[in-house]
């Protein structure tokens, strides 16, 4: 125990006790756990990412919707994206794939 009091009256003794608890509270709260503030602002940086994801989806799910509701309602547009996208043809016709 004498150790420990020697140690004391070297170094902390003329430390404001305050300051001292502030200082190892503040390392505490800092670099020491689960929840300390770097991993806080990661996991926030993570949200922010993921609600953009969410938002980005969001949005192409309406496109998609959208799309469906057309390719439903209009024969022309079906027969366009059937042309387009699986390169269908009539029987009379000629197809030629022209690639960019």
């Amino acid at each position: 125990m004498s150790g420990v009091v020697r140690f004391y009256k070297k170094y902390l003794a003329r430390v404001n006790k305050y300051w001292f608890i502030t200082i190892i509270f503040a390392v505490v709260i800092l670099f020491v756990g689960d929840s300390n503030l770097f991993i806080r602002f990661k996991y926030d940086d993570r949200i922010r990412f993921l609600e953009g994801e969410i938002n980005r989806i969001r949005k192409e799910t309406e496109a998609n919707k959208k799309k469906i509701q057309e390719l439903q309602t209009n024969r022309e547009g079906l027969e366009r994206f059937a042309r387009e996208e699986y390169l269908m043809k009539k029987e009379d016709e000629d197809l030629f794939i022209i690639d960019e």
